[in-house]
């Protein structure tokens, strides 16, 4: 499948800048949200917003941002199923081919000493996780990349031929589930700890 849409909105932005650069080389539009799209576009990376693709704005606090149907219905078509793609034209959804997101930092804010339960419920990621699992659920068509360490072969197998082989999606999905369910256990453990005698 080729690679012509990314969808970037990462927490840890260890390396993001220069993936972003190479896609642009490699003539992937870059979809992204708040801190990531503002720091793209400081450093001179085309950047379109996440606002500017759904027709809505990030809204309460952004709480709400990526939890859109012209980004699920974009990450969760099956493109060879002529009824999906009918369904994308006719509600103006892009396909997005590479979705790169790590999440909130939970387990660093909890490890905090001073951390309060208000802090810690703020740093629990709703739209990442979703749109980490739409597109692992889709890696017959769509590749997650949720660990900066997989930039590098990411980026090279688009350079090498525009797209993203199916072991290297098999492998990432693989990744992308058990990263989700990490840090579910993580927030379900601490909220045991928290709650639990109650």
């Amino acid at each position: 499948m080729g690679v012509y849409r990314a969808l970037v909105s990462v927490s840890d932005k260890s390396g993001v800048v220069e993936l972003a650069r190479q896609l642009i080389e490699c003539n992937v539009e870059i979809i992204s949200t708040g801190g990531t799209a503002g720091l793209l576009g400081r450093e001179g990376v085309r950047v379109r917003s996440i606002e500017s693709y759904t027709g809505f704005p990030e809204i309460m606090d952004g709480r709400v941002k990526t939890l859109h149907p012209r980004v699920h219905g974009g990450l969760l078509a099956m493109r060879d199923n002529p009824g999906h793609m009918q369904q994308m034209a006719a509600n103006n959804i892009l396909p997005i081919d590479l979705v790169v997101v790590n999440l909130y930092p939970f387990k660093q804010t909890i490890a905090k000493p001073d951390v309060t339960i208000e802090d810690a419920i703020e740093n629990i990621d709703i739209g990442g996780p979703a749109m980490i699992r739409s597109a692992a659920k889709n890696h017959r068509y769509v590749a997650v990349v949720v660990d900066p360490s997989d930039y590098d072969d990411v980026v090279r197998q688009i350079r090498e031929s525009h797209e993203i082989g199916l072991e290297m999606r098999k492998k990432l999905a693989l990744k992308a589930f058990h990263h989700t369910a990490d840090y579910d256990t993580a927030i379900a453990a601490y909220l045991q700890k928290v709650y639990g005698g109650r």
